[in-house]
């Protein structure tokens, strides 16, 4: 499976299944498979699984399931059915820093400079710690319940690499997002991804990437996908500002086909909202927006992310200083199928059926304030997207390069003279009649050569 083929499903494990009664909870995650294959995700990402002491990004042992999650054999069962219904797994690589109760800092406190582990750390003997420890350390971005890792150490490497082995052997895990990306060492990236592709040639390697040059780690040596927050505040803001132009001038910008662009190739990972920021349905000001800035996502070059829960809608905002609120406890039976749910499955099988929307390049085709029309073509298949968020319908006028078209949407012929009729507050996934025409008569061959083997296949027996 190719990048562009993905559309990832992403699951905050130690909130989503885990309450006060659950004792193996990381076990619902099989009855939600229904669920995320009608949705259209063929890739889960778990985020934080391995034992923390509170949150999953404060690791304490990267070797054993979070207790309140359950045990490793809970673990490889949920991946066993996981891989069993065509779904990859995808864990969170928490590696540039580990909690206060991680064994080796642990060690490190007890024992100062006898233990065999100061080295792993980034301290000072000559200081203290907020903790009084005795000694300073190097924490997380000033997050000092967050130890940063020395990722120079060789003993840290390996210990990383033999644990991410471990999830390999046991799990048979299918790729890893890397938290914190745009500040992990670049050295031991390069060790894991030739390690983790040495062992499996198509592991997925994702990085967390908040700002700068997207190509630093996309590249045939590091990783072969961040995560897109330029377009993730460009999709949002220009909603609820009308400005279509923000998001089509930050579209073109990575994607278009000047020489100049910036990301043309790259399966960047998009995605409308995550675990860290508000949920979308909080984040948009017209809940009438939700669907449309789904087939933004979906139309888009790169790879598309949903965050459970926020495909039916729920709401989620940062509270004094908690992100508790965007990371819900979910049950199964709690699992919600509405319109927008269905509008998104739906997008999930036009994207897998249409190469253009997986592999094609991207022109900007006309833009105002509150739409946006852009061609992605490639793959034999050719397909014009329009959204529409404002309240009037609007007639884009652009070269089509066709005279009719099919909405893969609402499976409508569009007709392009006199230019594209775009809907209020709708949006259009339009493949055109050239690339109709070619999809059809390749079907129909398809279909005489199997019927021709066949009857060969009959002859010979």
């Amino acid at each position: 499976m190719k990048m562009n083929d993905l559309i990832i499903y992403q699951i905050f494990p130690l909130r989503a299944f885990v309450d006060e009664t659950t004792e193996h909870g990381i076990l619902e995650a099989v009855e939600w498979i229904p669920h995320i294959k009608k949705v259209g995700a063929n890739a889960i990402y778990f985020s934080p699984v391995f034992e923390s002491s509170e949150h999953g990004y404060d690791t304490k042992d990267y070797r054993v399931i979070d207790h309140r999650l359950g045990t490793n054999e809970d673990f490889k069962e949920v991946c066993d059915k996981l891989h069993e219904a065509g779904i990859k797994v995808i864990l969170d690589g928490v590696f540039n820093h580990v909690g206060r109760e991680f064994w080796a800092f642990q060690d490190v406190c007890e024992k100062k400079w006898d233990s065999a582990y100061k080295d792993w750390f980034y301290i000072n003997f000559d200081g203290n710690s907020g903790y009084d420890d005795g000694f300073w350390y190097e924490g997380w971005e000033g997050h000092y319940e967050l130890v940063k890792l020395n990722l120079d150490h060789p003993d840290v490497k390996k210990h990383l690499l033999e644990c991410v082995k471990g999830w390999m052997d046991e799990f048979k895990i299918d790729g890893l997002r890397l938290d914190v990306a745009y500040m992990l060492n670049r050295g031991f990236m390069k060790e894991l991804a030739d390690f983790v592709r040495n062992e499996k040639k198509d592991f997925i390697l994702i990085g967390e990437m908040l700002h700068g040059d997207y190509n630093e780690l996309v590249n045939d040596e590091l990783l072969d996908s961040v995560t897109n927050y330029e377009c993730y505040k460009g999709m949002y803001s220009s909603c609820n500002t009308h400005n279509m132009h923000e998001i089509g001038y930050s579209i073109n910008r990575q994607f278009g086909p000047e020489e100049w662009t910036l990301y043309k190739g790259l399966p960047l990972y998009n995605f409308v909202d995550n675990h860290d920021v508000e949920r979308i349905a909080t984040q948009l000001e017209d809940k009438e927006h939700l669907p449309l800035i789904y087939a933004l996502m979906y139309a888009m070059p790169g790879i598309p992310g949903i965050y459970y829960g926020s495909e039916w809608g729920i709401e989620g905002k940062k509270e004094k200083g908690s992100d508790n609120s965007l990371r819900p406890r979910i049950r199964p039976e709690d699992l919600v199928e509405n319109e927008l749910t269905q509008y998104i499955g739906r997008l999930s099988k036009i994207r897998k059926a249409a190469p253009a929307l997986k592999y094609g390049n991207y022109i900007q085709l006309a833009i105002e304030p509150n739409v946006l029309v852009f061609e992605r073509e490639g793959e034999g298949d050719r397909i014009i997207a329009a959204v529409n968020i404002g309240d009037e319908e609007r007639v884009m006028h652009f070269n089509a390069r066709a005279g009719m078209g099919m909405d893969l949407i609402s499976g409508e012929k569009v007709d392009f003279g006199g230019g594209l009729r775009v809907p209020p507050k709708t949006a259009l996934m339009i493949r055109t009649e050239d690339a109709l025409n070619r999809i059809k008569e390749e079907t129909e061959n398809q279909k005489e050569k199997a019927e021709t083997n066949q009857t060969e296949d009959a002859v010979i027996s």
